[in-house]
């Protein structure tokens, strides 16, 4: 069964994507297996968005890792 991060969803049986938590990714984690702060993820999320859509702006890429991260387990209720 595949398993993805809890907060981003990055596919957590590659070995590229997993770290020391048991439901999260490595972008996601400190070296603890700590969630990083909320704002850390939503600039990396908005990051991935623009490398697959390179016509994005700064603001429409973090309008659209608002709307993904709020169906994350991990940011659902923040």
């Amino acid at each position: 069964m595949n398993r993805f991060c809890h907060s981003c969803t990055a596919p957590l049986d590659m070995p590229d994507f997993k770290g020391p938590a048991e439901n999260y990714c490595k972008y996601c984690t400190d070296d603890q297996g700590r969630l990083k702060p909320r704002e850390v993820v939503r600039q990396g999320v908005a990051e991935w968005f623009k490398g697959w859509q390179p016509n994005l702006d700064d603001t429409t890429a973090l309008a659209r890792a608002d709307h993904f991260m709020r169906a994350m387990p991990a940011w659902a209720d923040q």
